[in-house]
């Protein structure tokens, strides 16, 4: 993939976008651990979150991840640093409608310098670009009940709540809002 393209602060900054493959599943580790620590470790139980981080973010686990052909994963990165990342797989673990084909959104991070400068909108742009290039019907993602910045930023981009999961956080069973976006 190429540069991203559009008007925003992220063309001043030399910010492209590609897929990531396995030999990016150290940096990708870190970066998921790092996202997912500043966005829910200050709402979430030390002990629960560390269970959740040990199982879901290591180079085994992003590994496997990466070399998954149903999965991809997309990087946002300067020369620097890499500043967001998405991953979206073809079909859905999530509880939809047998109502066509699903992409599933199974995460999306943005780093915090980033946020407020439309570096998610492209990187989104890109994801449903990506699933409809699958031939999903539909792009779906859950998303914690207690994260208003993801729930406004997916409804901006389109997406509608159609029911809830759990999640669980290591011991900790959350709910999940789960949302669907048309791409047809």
């Amino acid at each position: 993939m190429a540069t991203l393209t559009g008007a925003g602060p992220w063309q001043a900054s030399g910010v492209r976008l590609r897929q990531a493959g396995p030999g990016d599943a150290a940096r990708l580790a870190a970066f998921a651990r790092a996202q997912f620590v500043a966005t829910f470790g200050p709402q979430n139980d030390p002990r629960h979150l560390a269970a959740f981080l040990a199982a879901s973010y290591g180079v085994p686990q992003q590994t496997r991840e990466l070399a998954d052909p149903d999965w991809v994963t997309l990087f946002a990165e300067t020369d620097q640093a890499l500043v967001a990342y998405a991953q979206v797989s073809r079909g859905s673990a999530l509880p939809v409608p047998a109502d066509g084909v699903h992409a599933e959104l199974r995460r999306f991070y943005v780093d915090r310098a980033w946020h407020g400068r439309g570096l998610a909108a492209v990187l989104m742009d890109a994801v449903i670009e990506r699933a409809a290039g699958w031939g999903a019907d539909a792009l779906v993602l859950g998303v914690w009940e207690e994260n208003p910045r993801g729930i406004a930023f997916y409804r901006r981009c389109g997406f509608e709540p159609i029911g809830t999961t759990c999640f669980m956080l290591g011991g900790d069973p959350q709910t999940d809002l789960v949302f669907r976006r048309p791409l047809r």
